[in-house]
């Protein structure tokens, strides 16, 4: 059996699965307002009309975002910089399983087998049980099986959830202020430092210098002659 079917026979089996094969549900105008208003930059009119469409429905039940947020929680845990719950990841997850329905599957799956192996052990599902024992979960399945190539679908589960919190939370604000990424910043640059330039016997001509790496005059507009000479 491979993993897809593994991963249908679970949901099949399940008496909740009648609940959880269900398609999505419509999501109300307050919520859609809320959601919709993060995605209006530099959108082109189809991307738009594709976030709305996804936006529009819920995938996830309520019980599924919690025991999501836990997960991303253990995965990487909130510090001083911020918190999965600031970066919104539950939400960019949902997003995402909208978005490639191949992650819808392997998603609930997932979280099926993690409350499966939580009541197995004590009776509770995983949002229930103790970290000690959600860590101890989560230790089996945190690394591919060596030379092996069809992994567990636990396994690949769990790689996707990796890289989906991880994903989610360093492209939010308090994910990218935490990398101290400074790009898209306007800066000033004032030629290569003058201690190379000695390493490697090399000077700038002085008369280009003052032309084109002059920070003083960043702003002014080049003039070229009808020969193609810069003039300043």
């Amino acid at each position: 059996m491979n993993r897809r079917e593994s991963i249908k026979s679970l949901l099949l089996g399940s008496v909740t699965a009648g609940a959880l094969l269900e398609s999505c549900t419509q999501a109300s105008p307050e919520q859609l307002e809320q959601a919709i208003w993060k995605y209006q930059y530099g959108r082109t009119p189809a991307e738009a009309a594709v976030d709305t469409r996804l936006l529009e429905q819920t995938f996830f039940s309520d019980a599924e975002k919690e025991q999501l947020g836990v997960l991303a929680n253990l995965i990487l845990p909130p510090n001083e910089h911020g918190s999965i719950e600031e970066a919104e990841v539950v939400p960019f997850i949902e997003f995402m399983a909208k978005d490639f329905e191949d992650f819808q599957l392997e998603i609930r799956g997932g979280l099926m087998w993690l409350n499966a192996q939580a009541n197995q052990e004590s009776g509770q599902n995983f949002v229930g049980c103790g970290e000690i024992q959600q860590k101890s979960i989560l230790d089996r399945i945190a690394y591919p099986i060596p030379d092996q190539d069809e992994q567990p679908m636990e396994v690949n589960f769990f790689n996707l959830m990796r890289n989906l919190v991880l994903t989610g939370y360093f492209t939010s604000k308090v994910g990218i202020e935490e990398l101290g990424y400074q790009g898209n910043t306007p800066n000033v640059w004032d030629g290569v430092p003058q201690e190379v330039l000695d390493d490697m016997g090399l000077a700038y001509d002085p008369e280009w210098l003052a032309k084109c790496v002059d920070q003083d005059k960043r702003n002014d507009i080049a003039q070229w002659d009808a020969d193609g000479n810069l003039m300043s």
